[in-house]
């Protein structure tokens, strides 16, 4: 534990000062997801002979003078709808228990040229299409308590970083499947701006807002993984030209002159002490910067096109293997196919997707970011999402989850702890800017983690701690 509890920045610099080998690291890690792993089923595959492969030949390497980069014999896990050559990447879902990709998605090559050890591949919402209830393998389980959601999609990668498992793993969001993890898991989650990481090789959900980000146990450490998977891909359609950034370097500049917007509309039915908490939170912020004042965001609209590009990737698939996709997510490919797309509707959606974008920025003109809640609510009870699952009824997320709008906006936006509920459950708080203004949403973010003490929270996992059972259901009769 004294190993795997350190950040990823403070293993990183003890693995350059040769304090410790990155073997000892990837065995200290993967000891912990020896007793923690079947307690939070935040693992789908776990890549030991790999990774301790990687961490030797890592080993060697610094021994013979050379450090791949800053990540040099760091281990980190992936969601597991990133490809991995040699490595299955099964989305959770039956479908793909077999799917072995030949490449790596260029965010994994990005991860190993920088020195990073791939310990594992992480659990997540089937196909990326929920909250993290429902999957193949089970759902994986929050470290604060094992009853409750991890948040999705991205639930392995927030479990496995907050129990330290990982010192760092990469998630993807669509409507907050970063940064909903981060906020119900106590750590940190970012997600950049739209193609600034590039997602070719990660298996899609909506491809005009999938993002990829780093989740984190502290704000460092996302600058620190944003160095090394911010660049163009010339062979990703979604991946846009920006000058190379330094995150950490970023971190240090004062955020004293920053003005602070609080958007309208989103702290409208929030949960009593997730209330309570952000506005201690937004409190501190006005304390360290040029304060907070009352602001209006543009309206984000429903956006069809999205069920049409979540169809087009699994049109074959439901269409030929409809049994290998579990109720909750067959429901939903089966309520697009039964509703098509029109065509110029799908057009329309994208023209305002588009104007929306180019006109976000213009937002931000007496005021420099946004402070918000990360989530509406509390971390649910897995039980209670399960049960909603087998209710054919949709839910509106838009009334738990404040994420989405930024998805759509393709705008930077990070969620760190700020707090917890009576319970010991944590709550988020979301800091978001213009188009590629990173480098200011890390510095505030580390300004507060720094007046505060929320980020040195551990989630009260032992050994002997009991896992509660969940509720399964076969989607014919009702949950048991």
């Amino acid at each position: 534990m004294e190993l795997t509890a350190l950040s990823l920045s403070e293993i990183a610099a003890r693995i350059r000062a040769g304090s410790v080998t990155s073997t000892e690291v990837t065995q200290a890690c993967l000891a912990r997801i020896a007793t923690y792993g079947p307690k939070l089923d935040a693992f789908i595959t776990v890549m030991k002979a790999g990774a301790l492969a990687q961490a030797q030949q890592l080993d060697a390497e610094q021994k013979a003078g050379k450090l791949r980069g800053p990540l040099h014999g760091v281990p980190v896990a992936l969601k597991d709808n990133i490809d991995t050559a040699g490595t299955r990447t099964t989305a959770a879902s039956a479908l793909f228990e077999d799917r072995v990709p030949s490449v790596d998605a260029p965010v994994v090559t990005r991860l190993k040229d920088a020195g990073a050890v791939i310990i594992g591949k992480t659990n997540l919402h089937e196909f990326a299409m929920g909250y993290g209830e429902t999957s193949y393998w089970g759902p994986a389980r929050n470290p604060w308590n094992l009853a409750h959601n991890t948040g999705g999609s991205s639930s392995g990668s927030g479990a496995a970083v907050a129990a330290a498992l990982a010192y760092g793993a990469l998630g993807t969001d669509t409507g907050g499947s970063v940064r909903i993890p981060a906020s119900y898991c106590g750590i940190v989650g970012l997600k950049p701006t739209y193609g600034l990481v590039p997602i070719r090789g990660i298996i899609p959900l909506v491809v005009s807002l999938d993002h990829c980000g780093p989740i984190t146990r502290t704000v460092a450490d996302a600058a620190l993984m944003l160095n090394t998977l911010a660049g163009y891909d010339l062979l990703d359609i979604t991946s846009v030209e920006h000058g190379k950034e330094d995150y950490v370097a970023a971190l240090a500049q004062p955020v004293k002159g920053f003005r602070l917007g609080m958007p309208a509309g989103y702290f409208d039915t929030l949960d009593p002490e997730v209330a309570k908490a952000v506005q201690e939170a937004i409190t501190v912020l006005g304390r360290l910067t040029r304060g907070v004042t009352d602001v209006a965001l543009p309206a984000v609209s429903a956006n069809p096109g999205a069920f049409g590009e979540s169809l087009a990737y699994h049109e074959q698939y439901i269409k030929n293997a409809p049994a290998k996709y579990m109720l909750a997510t067959r429901r939903n490919l089966e309520h697009q196919q039964s509703d098509p797309l029109k065509a110029a509707d799908y057009i329309r959606a994208k023209w305002n997707l588009e104007l929306l974008r180019r006109t976000v920025d213009d937002s931000f003109t007496d005021f420099d970011l946004v402070v918000l809640p990360t989530q509406r609510i509390l971390p649910p009870l897995l039980d209670e999402l399960l049960k909603r699952d087998h209710d054919p009824q949709p839910m509106d997320v838009s009334i738990t989850s404040n994420c989405g709008p930024f998805d759509a906006y393709g705008l930077p936006a990070v969620s760190i702890p700020c707090g917890f509920s009576k319970s010991g459950l944590p709550i988020g708080l979301m800091i978001a800017g213009p188009h590629f203004s990173e480098g200011k949403v890390l510095a505030l973010a580390q300004a507060y983690e720094s007046a505060t003490e929320w980020h040195t929270m551990r989630p009260p996992l032992r050994p002997d701690t009991v896992k509660p059972p969940v509720m399964k259901f076969d989607g014919t009769s009702p949950p048991k």
